[in-house]
């Protein structure tokens, strides 16, 4: 098989394409040729040392589609998915015409955005959800099945015009500047002068010290990510009590270790969701398995829209 292998920790650049044996399945693993992979900000982390130091040499990536021996195109995580060949265990099968790319945006971000709404934050039916970061790519899955299990106002915030426009035709009921500087008062505004009952946020650092004051009593206010820095001002546990609000994180991947943990049930319901056109993930750019590092760069310093994925050759 061929693989983009790091022979040391680094930026993207350390990563070299490389003939290597075929993996041999395992007891309960299934051995797939892989058709495309898809990239996290998690890859590049891991390749720095960052996130779950690796030991070298080691292959990145951790989505694949691909097909089995018998052919049936399959959907799946994989531990070293920049490969043509991928050893995986518990692979859903996908229809033929789902392109990649939206089936990979399924795993990661989709079930993220899924278990944001549904595990983490209890949104209930008519209650208002602000999503932070909203044209990302967990983002724009969440602004989507917000709507779709029946909050009231979903509102995104988004950096750019053309991103708050997006979010807006993903369904969102407005879309807002997400900068600290007056996020309450937009918050506020967009909602109908009321404040939030939950806020979904991957920014961290002043926007999470913002997001807090915009709570409505007994609302829910949810980390994922901190992309944003994390210098956010400690919580008084006493802002907490007094007005009836709960603070928590959500990380898929910590959620995925624990027994019994759901991935197959909500999986299969975005499928459902996707092949019926009721959710619409955002598929950006492709590249071939040798211009991984090119990808991950561009996926880094945030050059991309939507799922990137590598093709295989």
């Amino acid at each position: 098989m061929r693989a983009m292998v790091a022979e040391r920790l680094g930026e993207p650049d350390v990563l070299t394409l490389a003939d290597l044996p075929d993996p041999t399945p395992g007891p309960g693993q299934t051995l797939l040729d892989v058709e495309a992979a898809g990239l996290n900000f998690a890859d590049a982390l891991r390749l720095r040392g960052v996130y779950s130091p690796p030991r070298l040499p080691f292959i990145p990536g951790g989505e694949v589609v691909g097909r089995d021996r018998d052919g049936r195109r399959m959907l799946a995580f994989a531990a070293s998915a920049f490969a043509t060949k991928a050893l995986v265990e518990d692979p859903v099968e996908i229809p033929d015409d789902l392109p990649a790319g939206a089936a990979l945006a399924l795993l990661v971000q989709g079930l993220t955005a899924w278990h944001l709404l549904r595990t983490a934050a209890r949104v209930l039916p008519g209650e208002s959800v602000v999503v932070n970061a909203a044209a990302g790519g967990v983002g724009h899955l969440t602004i989507q099945l917000a709507k779709e299990f029946g909050a009231g106002r979903v509102i995104g915030t988004a950096s750019t015009p053309d991103k708050r426009a997006l979010v807006l035709r993903l369904g969102a009921d407005a879309a807002i500047p997400g900068e600290a500087d007056g996020y309450a008062e937009r918050v506020r505004e967009a909602n109908g002068g009321a404040p939030a009952d939950v806020i979904l946020d991957a920014v961290g650092g002043p926007v999470f010290d913002a997001a807090l004051r915009t709570l409505a009593p007994f609302g829910r206010l949810i980390t994922y990510g901190a992309s944003g820095g994390t210098d956010a001002a400690p919580i008084d546990p006493r802002i907490l009590s007094e007005r009836n609000i709960t603070v928590g994180g959500y990380w898929l991947g910590a959620h995925l270790r624990l027994p019994g943990s759901r991935a197959a049930e909500p999986l299969q319901d975005l499928l459902a969701l996707t092949t019926s056109e009721r959710l619409r993930p955002l598929v950006g750019a492709e590249y071939p398995l040798d211009q991984a590092a090119t990808a991950l760069t561009a996926l880094t310093t945030r050059h991309t829209t939507g799922k990137v994925i590598l093709r295989m050759p």
